[in-house]
């Protein structure tokens, strides 16, 4: 009975885990689908936009690696990344 139930909660934990994951990867597919249109990238591939990146002056580079950070930040350290937001926001 208690190897049943084990395996119960592990499962339902692994199913949570999953669900997690597929939240964080369409988050994701919806943040590079939003900086593709509005940029107005054509081509949905990582050449694209580094075409588009290349044609850029140095206001819109910065602006679009700062939506990169914030977006793709790790979020294990948060004193050291809320000190370098707090340094940008400045």
């Amino acid at each position: 009975m208690k190897n049943s139930a084990l395996k119960g909660a592990l499962g339902a934990l692994a199913v949570v885990g999953v669900a997690l994951a597929a939240k964080k990867i369409a988050q994701r597919k919806r943040f590079m689908k939003g900086i593709f249109s509005e940029y107005g990238i054509k081509e949905r591939s990582p050449f694209g936009l580094a075409d588009k990146i290349r044609e850029m002056d140095e206001e819109q580079y910065q602006e679009l690696k700062g939506k990169f950070k914030k977006e793709f930040a790790s979020r294990c350290c948060k004193r050291n990344h809320t000190a370098e937001a707090e340094a940008v926001n400045n």
